[in-house]
């Protein structure tokens, strides 16, 4: 365990002491302990001075909310799917190619993306016109279809990945239950709803009180690769915001105190979260 708690001390904790800039003008040549200190300055800069700070906020979370809607439960389905395969070569070939995307970095999946969604020669505008008689759609070039190609991303690169914890927990489930149940004439979807379902749920729980304490966060290296300004209306989220004044602009403690924000917003939202899960059910993170 001695090399996991070291990462977490040294790359988690111990840097902790930096959001003290969040509450102060930060010199780089004063440092954190010299820097003047201004409270909540930042804070009140970003939601009262900034005018993005509510579309910010807002592709923030809908992103969230797509992801939960649609990437969470997919792994669960797929998981489910392949447990019910009954010839193992094709249950093997199916997870290897689900697998396959989660080793490409980021770059080359938007690479992918990018020569898929072509309105001159990717294959997705070709079936549209050639099957469909539709005109080219610039996917990359319209708000309105930026959620649902990185939503449409995700799934495709995590899917096979994801369903590697419920995999594991639907081996833990007893076999005798299932033989029970169909002694007692439960119909394959039967089994799957009382006993499947259930065996997977503490997993289930767990994984998705998790998912809740990333609400206002994103992952923001493959937004910054497919985004451009003609969609920053739906694609432009806080942790884009935050590249751009904290690494491009330096402006260290303005982007410190907008991260501050997100971690507390989620560290409330896992505490409810967990709440709930601990009042409803069995399953908690503590």
């Amino acid at each position: 365990m001695l090399p996991g708690i070291a990462y977490y001390i040294l790359f988690k904790y111990v840097p902790m002491y930096g959001i003290l800039i969040s509450f102060q003008k930060y010199s780089v040549v004063k440092g954190v302990l010299g820097s003047e200190w201004v409270g909540f300055t930042h804070f009140i800069k970003f939601f009262y001075e900034t005018p993005d700070a509510w579309r910010l906020i807002r592709n923030t979370l809908m992103l969230n909310v797509y992801d939960i809607l649609f990437h969470f439960p997919a792994p669960i389905i797929l998981a489910i799917l392949l447990n019910e395969l009954k010839n193992a070569l094709f249950k093997r070939v199916v997870q290897t190619i689900s697998y396959m995307p989660h080793f490409l970095s980021t770059v080359v999946i938007v690479g992918m993306v990018v020569n898929f969604l072509s309105p001159q020669d990717g294959i997705v505008n070709h079936l549209l016109v050639s099957w469909f008689g539709m005109k080219p759609i610039m996917f990359l070039g319209l708000p309105e279809w930026f959620r649902t190609v990185y939503i449409g991303s995700e799934v495709w690169q995590k899917l096979g990945w994801g369903t590697i914890l419920y995999l594991a927990a639907i081996a833990g489930i007893d076999p005798t239950l299932y033989e029970a149940a169909k002694m007692d004439g439960a119909s394959r979807l039967q089994q799957i709803r009382h006993i499947t379902l259930v065996g997977m749920m503490p997993v289930i729980i767990i994984l998705f009180v998790l998912n809740l304490g990333n609400m206002m966060e994103i992952g923001y290296q493959k937004i910054i690769l497919m985004y451009n300004p003609m969609i920053y209306e739906t694609s432009d989220v806080i942790n884009t915001f935050v590249y751009r004044r904290g690494i491009l602009g330096a402006d260290f403690s303005f982007a410190t105190a907008v991260g501050l924000f997100q971690s507390a917003i989620g560290f409330v939202l896992v505490v409810m979260a967990n709440r709930l899960a601990r009042k409803y059910s069995d399953t908690s993170l503590w």
